[in-house]
């Protein structure tokens, strides 16, 4: 089987750098190239400093499209449309985007939660690589929508600091984040849209408020979601319809046990803990806001479009301590 060649668009940033730890140790993929106006010209592992002895990759101004089977592009929102306009991809090359720009399917991209849209993306050319906060979000709820069960929902969700990506801010530096915790976005996240858009997908006339408060956390990666809603069955009832749900999707599990954030940190896992609090249901969702929330997503994307095991290259370990 022939390796898949990749070219990686803003590659210095932080879901670039995940996607070249993933890729140079995924045994069926090669770079070919990683793109960085900032970078250019220097070895890849004095940006990405822990791939020092793993890489002798060298960022490089060019897009040599014509070497690749598929490109990555993880430049800021709004960049993506923009490169799309001024660069003329090849029609034989993939294209796998981590923004937001096409997550609307405008485009002719596929919305690519492999736990909602599988087979499409098995189909798919194009890839719109889903949200860390929509991820971990919709897989908490996907089996309820399914089932034709949501109501009104309730969220709060805490991410990482590498969810506001590589860019300083006033709310990213380390002096104002450490010891801090903080709501931004309040029922307004750019996640919302995307989340209604899978769960109406599933749940036809979907209509029902979802009432998302985001937090900032302060600590590096991860997301931990706690969604809430009316549910008329049992623990078991929920349990079953979770695992029978998921069943065949190999990243994401059920636990009967409490869980965090670390069970999931430097994976592509999703985990869930359901509870039962009198006619209310709780969905605990915990993953990796660069990995399951994007890198690690991005190249199971990238296994189904081309016809891989979607596991391939993504049996990784997580810290645990």
């Amino acid at each position: 089987m022939n390796s898949i060649s990749v070219g990686i668009i803003g590659a210095a940033g932080y879901t670039g750098g995940e996607l070249l730890r993933i890729l140079i140790h995924h045994p069926q993929a090669e770079i070919v190239f990683a793109n960085s106006r900032s970078q250019a010209g220097k070895p890849v592992y004095e940006t990405h400093t822990d791939l020092l002895g793993d890489t002798g990759l060298v960022f490089t101004s060019g897009l040599p499209f014509e070497e690749a089977d598929v490109i990555f592009l993880c430049s800021g929102h709004g960049q993506s449309r923009k490169f799309l306009e001024e660069n003329q991809v090849p029609e034989t090359v993939k294209i796998i985007d981590l923004s937001t720009d096409y997550r609307n399917e405008t485009g002719g991209f596929v919305y690519g939660l492999p736990e909602l849209n599988r087979e499409r993306i098995r189909e798919a050319r194009k890839v719109a690589n889903p949200g860390c906060f929509a991820t971990t979000v919709q897989l908490a709820l996907l089996p309820l929508a399914h089932a034709g069960l949501l109501g009104e929902v309730h969220v709060s969700a805490i991410t990482g600091s590498t969810g506001a990506g590589q860019a300083l801010s006033a709310t990213t530096h380390f002096s104002w984040r450490n010891n801090n915790v903080s709501v931004y976005k309040a029922f307004t996240h750019q996640h919302l849209a995307e989340i209604r858009q899978s769960l109406s997908q599933l749940q036809d006339g979907f209509s029902e408020d979802i009432n998302f408060l985001p937090y900032r956390g302060n600590f590096p990666r991860g997301i931990m979601a706690n969604a809430y809603l009316d549910f008329e069955g049992s623990l078991e009832d929920a349990q079953h319809l979770f695992e029978t749900y998921y069943a065949e999707h190999p990243f994401t599990h059920i636990s009967h046990r409490p869980i965090d954030v670390k069970q999931v940190v430097n994976s592509n896992k999703c985990i869930l803990e359901l509870q039962k609090h009198g006619k209310k249901l709780l969905i605990t969702s915990v993953t990796d806001n660069l990995l399951k929330g994007a890198s690690g997503q991005a190249v199971q994307n990238m296994n189904l479009m081309f016809g891989r095991d979607e596991t391939t290259g993504l049996h990784l370990k997580t810290i645990s301590f």
